[in-house]
Order: C-alpha cells, then structure tokens, then sequence
C-alpha cells in the first residue's frame, strides 16, 4: 500500500473532524505537523508553550494533544500533568513526542501519563497509526463511559421500582394482618 493510500485510509475511517493540539516551540514542526495532519482530514490548533496550550486547553475541548517534551519555561510533561490533574481533561489523549533518544524520558512521560511516547525523528506515517490507534482505544473508552452511564440509570430506576414494590407489598401485608384481625 503507497503513502497516499494508508493516509486515505486512515482519514476514512474517522467519523468527524477531529481536532488535535500540537504543542512545540518549533514553529517550523509546528507548520510541517498541521500541514500533513491536515491533509489526514485533522484540524490543528498550535501552539508554541507549554502556557500557551495550557490556556488552549481550558477554553476548549480537544479530541488529542501532541506535546513536545522538552520546551523552555513550562515542558511538555509539566502540560501533561496538568491535563491528567484537571478532572474535565484527565481522559484526554495525550501523546509526547521528543527530540531526545532517551529510554528514561520515555519511561517518565508514561508514568505521568502519557498514552503514548515517539522520539523524532519519527516516520509521519508511525505519528499518523499512533494518532489513530490512541484516538480509536479514547472513543472505546468514551462509549464504555456511555454505556456504564445509562447502566446506572437503569439501575437507579429499577432500584425505585424495588422500594415502590415493597413499600405496597408492607402496605398489603399490613391490610392483610388487619382483614385477619377482624
């Protein structure tokens, strides 16, 4: 299968537009990321710092963030904290990438809770599978939520029905009693 083929594939088989936020303070990653995610059919927010992406995030709903992991003033692990610490962001698909070739950084980013780890330089094609496979387990993830949900609902219900059916059976064995008596 060519380049463009898998690109194709992968953009097909996404329901919606879905929209990433890629954090560097490489511009020029930055443009070059938007740029081939975009022809994947993904809307890209950049931004350039850790503040920055911070300030993104709480103004708006992201389906991923790409973060770098080593950036001046507040890194990329220090966002992804801050993102697992949120309640409202604590779900979110959260990939690390990085320049540095360094089993340790990578074993940190994980424990702090990153979804996944790349080191640069990467194959587009890899960033774009890992894209995809992170975002496919965060909708599972999503519609269990869902449907964990509508399970309580109905377990709510039929516990109201429960007290309701034995509240009448007390009321009926007490007229019973009563009948009994007389």
């Amino acid at each position: 299968m060519d380049e463009a083929s898998a690109q194709e594939g992968i953009g097909n088989r996404r329901r919606a537009t879905r929209t990433i936020l890629a954090v560097d303070d490489s511009r020029t990653n930055l443009h070059v990321l938007a740029h081939r995610l975009g022809q994947l059919g993904y809307l890209v927010v950049l931004a350039d710092s850790g503040t920055q992406a911070l300030e993104l995030i709480s103004a708006r709903g992201f389906d991923m963030v790409l973060v770098d992991r080593v950036m001046p003033e507040v890194s990329g692990l220090h966002v992804l904290q801050e993102i697992r610490g949120t309640r409202d962001t604590s779900d979110m698909p959260v990939i690390v990438v990085t320049g540095q070739d360094d089993p340790a950084g990578a074993v940190e980013a994980l424990q702090a809770g990153a979804d996944d780890y790349l080191a640069k330089p990467y194959s587009f094609e890899e960033l774009a599978a890992r894209i995809e496979r992170t975002m496919t387990r965060s909708d599972r993830m999503e519609e269990l939520k869902r449907s964990n949900l509508a399970l309580d609902a109905r377990i709510a219900a039929r516990a109201i029905e429960l007290g309701e059916a034995r509240s009448e059976l007390a009321a009926a064995r007490a007229e019973l009693d009563r009948l009994q008596r007389a």
